[in-house]
């Protein structure tokens, strides 16, 4: 099963944004919007005049069209290097984060251990109880890989 980005730019020969589309079952590019967008202040007026999409929100590739339509919209390519966390909650993101790293956010036990605060053994016991969890086994994991 093929992903389809969520919003699609295509560009003119001059290089200058001519299509956006939000969803395409066709993308008319391979260059996805990965929602970083600065706005002016023309940007409430353009959003009090939108009218709510058939899912029942305002969508934001509609203030994008507006500028497009206007001849305002200005898409920067990020570069090599960048990468596109496709998340769509605090969750989501921490979530994206641990599978690409292989490491926890925010685990107050290994930071510990990290920091020396805590030993190879008080790590150790500190997993025991929390095995079953996966947490645990994340814990017996850093010790097993970087041994001090």
């Amino acid at each position: 099963m093929r992903r389809v980005a969520r919003t699609v730019v295509a560009f003119d020969a001059a290089g200058r944004p001519a299509t956006i589309v939000e969803k395409p079952e066709n993308p008319p590019s391979n260059i996805a919007v990965t929602g970083l967008y600065f706005y002016d202040n023309d940007v409430l007026a353009i959003a009090k005049a939108l009218r709510p999409s058939p899912r029942g929100e305002l969508e934001i590739t509609d203030v994008n069209a507006v500028y497009l339509k206007r001849g305002d919209l200005h898409v920067e390519l990020l570069g090599c290097g960048s990468a596109w966390l496709d998340t769509g909650t605090h969750a989501s993101l921490i979530q994206v984060i641990e599978e690409r790293q292989g490491l926890k956010v925010a685990c107050p036990e290994e930071i510990a251990w990290r920091m020396h605060y805590i030993d190879d053994s008080q790590l150790k016991d500190l997993a025991g109880p929390l095995l079953n969890s996966g947490y645990g086994l994340y814990l017996l994991d850093i010790l097993k890989r970087e041994q001090r």
